[in-house]
């Protein structure tokens, strides 16, 4: 059993920047891919970005593409999202996810792939 907690959400203008943590505890997360999804009010919820299990492979959503970064330090058992050019359509509740296939090299876009979910951050960009 996996558990994982976000933090870093708040408040920001739009053109900012906010950097979210995941610390996962539990588990083999260095085993897991992991990822980042959100969902805003009223809408479903949507893939971000996902990091292999090495870390050595990543791909975003292309609402994000060009400004968000995700990487991961498996000596601390934390995935991050480096958000940049923040936009007011960027508000949402931010989770990040374990993947259920250990050591797996794929891209996981899917939230149907991710069998451990933390709690999520909220991140609030105003115009």
């Amino acid at each position: 059993q996996v558990q994982l907690v976000e933090s870093g959400g708040g408040s920001v203008q739009a053109g900012g920047s906010l950097r979210l943590s995941c610390v996962a505890s539990g588990g083999t997360f260095s085993s897991l891919a992991m990822g980042w999804f959100r969902q805003a009010p009223g809408k479903e919820r949507e893939f971000v970005a996902t990091i292999t299990w090495s870390g050595n492979a990543w791909t975003y959503g292309d609402p994000v593409k060009g400004r968000f970064g995700i990487s991961r330090d498996n000596a601390k058992n934390t995935v991050y999202l480096q958000m940049n050019s923040l936009k007011p359509e960027d508000t949402a509740v931010y989770f990040c996810a374990a993947s259920m296939a250990r050591y797996s090299g794929a891209y996981h876009r899917n939230s149907d792939e991710y069998a451990y979910w933390g709690q999520g951050t909220q991140v609030t960009v105003s115009s």
